[in-house]
């Protein structure tokens, strides 16, 4: 794995920024993730293998993105495009940060980071350059629609960071689309940090192609009285993984949290997500649904740590998953750890098929079983798309995935 030889002798990239410097050092002394940890041990070897064999490419190649219409209404970026912010600060309250401004935010997100469970950040760091980070601050309520785009390159590892400032008072309604193209890995790390009484509304869309890979890190600090709602859906990857970390860093914040992977074939997608509580009178609210075919694997860990300060936390961690094929598999463990004792918390994991008395009515009313199938993926996908910040007329998710299965 060249990556990995080059993080060895610290020379993955030319000019490198303090930042990257930083996070080559301490990636030095780990280069890998221990494959033994919790955080890794499910992870199929050769295809994490195949996301590090692509070289690495600072530059980006045009790109088409699917199934979707332009809409005058919405702000659209692509991280590497970082002279597109320029029309939207005339206009609206968003400005970009600035260098200094995302040196100190970094730093002290790396200063926390452990090697292992935060690899896939430090890979990230390591290899984003300056022109491959888009910083964004936004203050106001009367924010049009944004989206938000990264994409890899044929035959190329690329790394895009994003982090965004969410002022006091904020109300903001954010797409991140993940784009995979045929033969290629996309490292992709996200930053938020929501100050008191902001509000975002988050959709990932996750969408690759032909033995495309993802890594996908995303990181959320919640200040007081402020609500963070994530919405996300993760197909068509041969390997990916989707980390979360959550932290309402005072209490007396609210996070609700519908996600789904889907796999087929013999890919492997996993979501991992980590709930931090650090006051009183925390919410949570989070539903992962898995659906595996074929010879695929699904994996859904999620961890929820509630410490003697967050008293009156109220967390809710339901996994719901869908197994189409006797050779697939799906792996499921949500945790939680306890130590307050004035809390209402709880968790619980399914594991089904379709349903096949719903199957045979619909049959005998003369629906076929393709058809009769698709309207049963159709109910258990839409709980999820109905929570993802999208325009139905622009991004029809849902035939998208029905045609896809």
């Amino acid at each position: 794995m060249e990556i990995i030889e080059q993080i060895k002798t610290n020379k993955l990239v030319e000019n490198q920024t303090e930042i990257q410097k930083i996070c080559l050092h301490k990636l030095q002394s780990n280069p890998l993730p221990d494959p033994k940890s919790e955080h890794w041990r499910l992870s199929n070897k050769s295809k994490f293998s195949n996301f590090l064999e692509y070289p690495f490419n600072e530059k980006d190649t045009k790109f088409d993105i699917p199934f979707t219409k332009n809409a005058q209404s919405t702000i659209r970026l692509t991280i590497g495009k970082n002279s597109q912010i320029k029309f939207i600060e005339e206009d609206y309250s968003i400005k970009q940060l600035s260098q200094d401004e995302l040196d100190k935010y970094i730093k002290e997100q790396i200063y926390c980071f452990d090697q292992n469970e935060n690899w896939s950040n430090l890979l990230n760091l390591s290899l984003s350059c300056t022109k491959n980070i888009l910083g964004l601050k936004i203050n106001g309520s009367k924010i049009p629609p944004i989206e938000i785009f990264s994409h890899s390159s044929s035959n190329s590892l690329n790394a895009k960071t994003l982090v965004i400032f969410l002022e006091k008072n904020c109300d903001v309604e954010l797409l991140q689309v993940n784009l995979g193209i045929e033969n290629s890995s996309l490292s992709q790390s996200t930053y938020f940090y929501l100050e008191e009484n902001s509000s975002l509304n988050h959709g990932v869309v996750s969408y690759g192609a032909n033995r495309s890979n993802l890594l996908n890190s995303l990181n959320v600090i919640q200040q007081k009285n402020s609500e963070y709602n994530l919405g996300s859906l993760h197909f068509n990857f041969n390997y990916a993984r989707f980390e979360i970390s959550i932290k309402q860093s005072s209490g007396n914040a609210k996070t609700n949290i519908k996600g789904m992977q889907i796999t087929k074939k013999d890919e492997q997608i996993s979501t991992y997500t980590k709930i931090d509580f650090n006051g009183p009178n925390g919410f949570l609210d989070q539903i992962n649904k898995s659906l595996a075919d074929d010879k695929s694997h699904a994996i859904f860990e999620g961890s929820i740590i509630v410490p003697k300060i967050a008293q009156k936390t109220d967390a809710s961690q339901l996994s719901r998953n869908l197994l189409l094929s006797n050779l697939a598999q799906i792996d499921t463990k949500p945790q939680l750890e306890i130590i307050a004792d004035d809390v209402k918390c709880k968790h619980g994991a399914t594991i089904s098929q379709l349903n096949e008395e719903e199957l045979f009515y619909m049959r005998s009313r003369g629906i076929t079983l393709p058809e009769a199938s698709k309207l049963q993926l159709s109910s258990y996908f839409q709980e999820i798309i109905s929570f993802i910040p999208v325009s139905k007329d622009r991004w029809d998710l849902l035939d998208k995935l029905l045609n896809d299965n």
